[in-house]
């Protein structure tokens, strides 16, 4: 069987996460990924460990089903090698700070000229245009002035940024799916076009609840921890060894979740009667829960709730999700094949197709391990390609890499 974008060619002009996630996700469907990598120690994620037989092992993961070639964009034999690259290519997708690749002569406006249909994904901090635009911006700095920091952490506390670089990865995510969405486009129009896709606007994109309240009410939401902004209970609690997450906010769950845990007398109280009253009086309602759960281990507190169809579920940490039993059985874990570092632990894609499944291929190439190859299918001439290998402009693995 086939993956969902089989026949499709993505050259990749990215490092560290949105570009390389987003070429990642269209690589999972099938499509046939180009990594372009300049030769002096390629993508910076390569020189970040840990590290196992010398090799990256983020960048092992992140880079999976992907080939590598090796060329210095900053030469001319490399623009116009890449320029080779595009004339056959369906998707470019790339991270570089705005108006760095139209310096290099690489533009959309550029491309196009040389692949009309070309899809051209351009993923950055602050997008392609606007006061910001010029600006570096990382993950944290979009977490920051998208608002994610002002409602993440305990009320008071000081600022936390989620757990994961959730604004480098959504920006993927929708770099991926503006992708897939222009090439069906292109099928209605027979032309390409640019897709512009920022992590800000990605970290914004989420405040929905906090735009609900802001644009209806003024009212400008904060951190609350675990819980929910407006209703209850939807939070973590305490247990004798832990934390339990749950979720009573439905008349149905909530009756079971008071007779669950033997709180049936919160059931006659008038002034719980729905999830947003409870919200609002969550300061009295949480610690009366959490005198029952306290004196209970995580795993019956779970066990009683899931009893009475009530949400919950434990707070695990990462050894125990690698480790999951429910994950395990619907064989979301998989393993790549590394030349270096030899069978690779996936994470499986979020992505499941009952007729087209995901590519699962191999980890992460060797830095110009198919640049000869890649450059060949382009239709470079063997004397082009052995003048830009002895230049330097392009180079061929195997190629010192990370040291441990």
């Amino acid at each position: 069987m086939t993956a969902p974008l089989s026949g499709i060619r993505v050259v990749e002009v990215g490092a560290f996460m949105a570009a390389p996630f987003a070429a990642m996700q269209l690589a999972d469907l099938g499509a046939d990924v180009v990594k372009v990598e300049n030769p002096a120690g390629g993508d910076q994620v390569r020189a970040i460990g840990p590290f196992v037989a010398g090799h990256s092992s983020p960048f092992a993961r992140i880079n999976r089903n992907k080939r590598s070639v090796a060329l210095d964009l900053k030469s001319p034999g490399g623009v116009a090698a890449l320029r080779r690259l595009v004339e056959k290519a369906d998707v470019l997708v790339e991270n570089l700070r705005p108006g760095a690749m139209r310096r290099l002569g690489l533009g959309y406006d550029d491309l196009k000229k040389v692949n009309p249909k070309l899809v051209y994904v351009s993923a950055s901090g602050w997008g392609q245009d606007g006061p910001l635009a010029g600006l570096p911006g990382l993950d944290i700095m979009a977490q920051a002035r998208g608002g994610l920091m002002s409602v993440t952490g305990p009320p008071g506390g000081d600022p936390v940024k989620v757990g994961v670089p959730i604004a480098d990865l959504v920006c993927g995510l929708y770099g991926a799916l503006g992708a897939v969405s222009a090439l069906h486009a292109r099928e209605l129009t027979g032309e390409g076009q640019h897709v512009d896709v920022s992590l800000l606007e990605s970290a914004v994109s989420f405040a929905i609840w906090e735009a609900g309240k802001y644009f209806a009410t003024g009212e400008v939401s904060g951190p609350l921890g675990s819980a929910h902004q407006s209703t209850a209970p939807y939070q973590a609690v305490r247990t004798s060894d832990g934390w339990c997450t749950v979720g009573a906010v439905t008349p149905k769950t909530w009756h079971g979740f008071c007779a669950a845990l033997g709180l049936t007398a919160l059931l006659d109280d008038d002034r719980y009667g729905d999830a947003h009253d409870r919200h609002g009086l969550r300061h009295e309602l949480i610690p009366a829960i959490e005198a029952v759960t306290s004196q209970r281990t995580t795993a019956e507190v779970v066990a009683a709730l899931d009893a009475h169809g009530v949400p919950c579920a434990p707070i695990s940490d990462y050894s125990q999700v690698f480790n999951d039993e429910h994950l395990d059985r619907r064989r979301f874990f998989w393993d790549a094949e590394h030349p270096g570092m030899g069978p690779v632990r996936q994470l499986g894609s979020a992505m499941r197709f009952s007729a087209t499944p995901t590519k699962r291929g191999a980890a992460g190439p060797l830095l110009g391990a198919d640049t000869v190859a890649v450059l060949r299918e382009c239709g470079l001439p063997e004397q082009e390609i052995d003048r830009l290998l002895a230049e330097g402009v392009a180079a061929q693995s195997p190629t010192p890499l990370e040291s441990s």
